[in-house]
């Protein structure tokens, strides 16, 4: 055998690295996404807002939006201001978001609406965000809008959910094709 890669197997492997290349590229817009969910989900189970949680989510936006920008242009007036910007977009973001937690505006809130009011305020921050930074981080914006009604349709829908599940279970396990042995005489 040949140490030599064939040229198919060079674009396979060339393919498979662009691929990852462009996973890795967008894994921090998922990483995001999923600790937003996560935050939701805790939020509805405990029924308490993880008060840090989500400062820590928004700040980490906002410096991924201060990052995006700041490589995108070379002058240092349009980088200070990229940063003057941000800073001030998500600290008024990280005040509605402080303001939702305070026991006095809380306590019409239950756990689950909670955690959908703040996962809504970080959804509407990263995607005014993004407007001005980036659309990848608009789309993160779209992405984390469009988990809220889905948390709550899901969360309304967990029953049904549960129940098609164990349906369609039973259906596999009643159905499944039965091996044959043929070295039984």
């Amino acid at each position: 055998m040949s140490d030599q890669m064939t040229p198919m197997a060079a674009g396979e492997a060339d393919s498979l690295a662009r691929k990852a290349g462009r996973l890795r590229s967008k894994l921090p817009y998922l990483v995001v996404l999923v600790l937003a969910v996560l935050g939701v989900a805790y939020t509805s189970i405990t029924g308490s807002p993880l008060y840090g949680y989500w400062e820590f989510l928004a700040l980490a936006v906002g410096a991924a939006c201060v990052f995006i920008g700041w490589r995108q242009t070379d002058d240092k007036r349009a980088r200070k201001q990229i940063v003057v910007t941000q800073v001030l977009h998500w600290m008024a973001f990280l005040i509605a978001m402080n303001i939702v937690l305070w026991p006095s505006v809380n306590t019409f809130l239950n756990g689950p609406a909670t955690g959908l009011a703040l996962m809504l305020l970080l959804a509407l921050g990263t995607f005014v965000a993004g407007v001005h930074v980036s659309a990848e981080i608009a789309i993160l914006g779209v992405a984390l809008a469009l988990t809220v009604p889905a948390i709550a349709w899901l969360k309304k829908s967990a029953l049904l959910i549960a129940l098609i599940g164990l349906v369609i279970g039973g259906l596999a396990v009643l159905f499944r094709p039965q091996s044959t042995n043929n070295d039984a005489t």
